[in-house]
């Protein structure tokens, strides 16, 4: 197995042409957020603009809507409640859609994600997090020929593959993977595993004062904006993978607990120090 280091990272970022718009870093969708969870979607989001994303998009409850505009002003909001004929162009529009992010697993939660499900074009980029996740496991829903990325913790891959916990292992989880072809697999654990078909990489940074709610609603916000700007690819993600920890692990140094919303904000910086190294 493969070590992620920052020298992926420094592969994958590049410098911003000088002449650029915003439409050249990637439309990012995120469908997600709830009554309940809302500040799971505000995360997500705010991680994709401050990793470099051109434009993000957040489909939510309408409840979310004051937060994420006194804290992310640069997303644009969707009522998820609305009719989803009346919103649906913004998903066929996006070149990442995010779906799961403290959605939860109500009814309308189902309903929502297989309208989603159905409307993803093999173009597109899915990122399944979260809800979604569980909620694809219980109901069994297809997910369409896409560019997949799953982004479960253990217990959430363990519903979606049937694989307990306990019997995941590098040769297990490629088996199970294999049930979503040219899907990739961030399995979120004590020292990440990211699948790809016969590909694994480890990381071996991280610890114990990322354990806190949100960081994984982050995570997927970095791997959106990547992905939107330097395209979908095994690598792109692994990057993203290792940005997340990386700025973790700094912010250890001095801190007891690293929130999210500290490594969010270090996501320019941190991003700006790899590609001087480059």
């Amino acid at each position: 197995m493969q070590v992620i280091t920052n020298s992926t990272v420094r592969a994958v970022l590049q410098a911003r042409p000088a002449i650029s718009h915003k439409g050249d870093f990637g439309r990012v969708l995120i469908i997600g957020g709830s009554q309940q969870y809302g500040g799971a979607a505000i995360m997500s989001a705010s991680a994709a603009v401050y990793a470099g994303a051109g434009l993000v998009s957040v489909a939510s409850d309408l409840s979310v809507l004051s937060g994420l505009h006194a804290r992310l002003p640069e997303a644009m909001f969707i009522d998820y409640q609305q009719p989803f004929v009346q919103w649906s162009s913004a998903v066929q529009a996006a070149d990442v859609v995010v779906v799961g992010p403290g959605l939860g697993i109500t009814s309308f939660a189902v309903e929502l994600l297989r309208k989603i499900l159905q409307t993803i074009q093999p173009t597109q980029t899915l990122i399944i997090d979260g809800s979604a996740l569980s909620i694809i496991a219980h109901e069994k829903l297809t997910i369409p020929n896409t560019q997949l990325i799953l982004t479960p913790h253990q217990m959430e891959w363990a519903r979606l593959s049937g694989v307990a916990i306990e019997q995941q292992t590098v040769a297990t989880n490629q088996t199970a993977l294999a049930a979503y072809p040219n899907a990739t697999l961030v399995l979120k654990k004590h020292y990440t595993e990211v699948y790809h078909q016969q590909q694994v990489q480890q990381l071996t940074i991280g610890g114990p004062s990322m354990a806190t709610g949100g960081s994984g609603d982050t995570l997927t916000g970095i791997i959106a904006a990547f992905c939107g700007q330097f395209g979908t690819h095994y690598q792109t993600i692994c990057a993203a993978v290792y940005t997340h920890s990386a700025i973790a692990d700094e912010l250890a140094k001095t801190q007891y607990v690293t929130l999210p919303s500290q490594v969010i904000q270090t996501l320019p910086h941190y991003m700006a120090k790899m590609i001087h190294q480059s």
